[in-house]
């Protein structure tokens, strides 16, 4: 079964998504990501989604639902790289990434875990 690649740095984890997503995949990252919160202890998770040129509303909604099972688990989630096609559609769909900060690439999102962190 194809899986999204999760990285621990530190406290933070970071997935890049390089691969087109599709449902199945969407909810086996989703299932990863939060397994390996509490494993790891993670602080912070770092989504890179720069690779996707198309985000229909079930990604944008298990993106939202990932941040906030992250949260639950005391992880902050920055979602990084989005394209202005990708944040076109999501508002046109009306989908409000609720809990989920946003940064313009990885080493900015990153700045902004470890701020969040120290508070």
């Amino acid at each position: 079964m194809e899986r999204i690649p999760i990285l621990r740095m530190g406290k933070l984890l970071l997935v890049t998504i390089q691969v087109d997503m599709h449902d199945r995949l969407a909810m086996t990252l989703q299932d990863d990501l939060t397994d390996r919160i509490v494993k790891d202890e993670a602080k912070g998770v770092l989504i890179d989604i720069s690779a996707l040129d198309l985000v229909d509303s079930f990604i944008g909604r298990m993106i939202s639902n990932t941040a906030a099972m992250a949260r639950v688990l005391d992880a902050t989630t920055v979602v990084v790289g989005m394209q202005p096609a990708v944040a076109i559609t999501l508002v046109e769909l009306g989908l409000t990434l609720t809990g989920v900060k946003t940064a313009l690439n990885v080493e900015k999102g990153v700045a902004l875990l470890e701020k969040s962190m120290r508070r």
